[in-house]
């Protein structure tokens, strides 16, 4: 039977905007006192007034994912305040644009402290309390993490960002079967493009160069649609979450015939007029 998820505390991390803002007032919604976080606290709060004028429980902390002692410091916060932490939604990240061989060192080592290290860093504080506090030799809980689709195929002048979130993917599929004989449920979720202000925001970077490949509107979708599935995984665990059954099934084939992929993406970035030197 679907769990009650009534009276269960999930933190969330980048619950600022985007899939994090949905799914926190999803979440919300589905009875869950919800803890917030992201860089910037204005949006937090806005969500935080959401949640609390529709008769929900919240709590706002800016944080760094990047930061693991701001991390454990959220958790913390979310305990003192709910009792305990059940689940944790690992949704901070961005994306980088550019050939790899134009992008300094630091540019791609830091999407990884966010998208990947910043994964980590919000996972192992709640694990630590959901493994200290076993009931019978069990624990209760559950990771999410917000891969992506594109954690299946790295992609031209998006490849670091593919790249953090295949380490996400992995990491996520690893501890599923390390953690499962504990009692602790891990789930990765991969979207597909949505309509929110992440490319946006990734092509307003400072450090982000060359043309990114943002995926046609027919492959977009509303971040509330991924707060369901987040919200429906919450109630049926799975290993993994994805939002579109013919992204997943054309994803599947890409990495089945890769000689086929690498004709389409060759092609579509001459479309483009994208190439070495853009």
């Amino acid at each position: 039977m679907p769990r009650d998820l009534t009276g269960l505390p999930i933190a969330i991390s980048g619950a600022g905007t985007g899939i994090g803002r949905a799914t926190a007032i999803a979440c919300a919604r589905a009875g869950m006192p919800v803890a917030l976080s992201g860089r910037r606290e204005a949006p937090l709060r806005e969500v935080e007034e959401r949640i609390t004028s529709e008769g929900g429980r919240a709590l706002v902390m800016s944080v760094d994912v990047a930061d693991a002692a701001a991390c454990a410091r959220f958790v913390d916060a979310t305990i003192e305040r709910f009792g305990t932490v059940y689940a944790v939604f690992a949704n901070a990240g961005y994306g980088l644009r550019g050939p790899v061989h134009e992008l300094t060192d630091q540019a791609i080592r830091d999407i990884f402290e966010t998208n990947f290290w910043g994964t980590l860093n919000l996972f192992r504080p709640a694990l630590a309390h959901m493994l200290e506090h076993r009931e019978g030799g069990t624990a209760r809980g559950h990771l999410l993490a917000c891969s992506s689709c594109l954690s299946k195929l790295g992609t031209p002048f998006t490849s670091p960002y593919s790249a953090s979130k295949a380490m996400q993917d992995h990491i996520g599929r690893g501890m599923r079967h390390e953690l499962a004989p504990l009692g602790v449920r891990v789930s990765t979720v991969h979207p597909i493009g949505t309509r929110t202000e992440f490319f946006d925001a990734a092509a307003s970077r400072d450090d982000s160069v060359g043309q990114s490949l943002a995926p046609p509107r027919m492959f977009t979708q509303p971040p509330d649609r991924v707060a369901r599935a987040v919200v429906g995984c919450l109630r049926k665990p799975r290993g993994e979450v994805w939002t579109s059954h013919t992204v997943r099934l054309v994803f599947a084939a890409a990495t089945a015939f890769p000689g086929i992929t690498d004709r389409v993406l060759g092609r579509a970035l001459r479309s483009k007029g994208a190439g070495a030197g853009s």
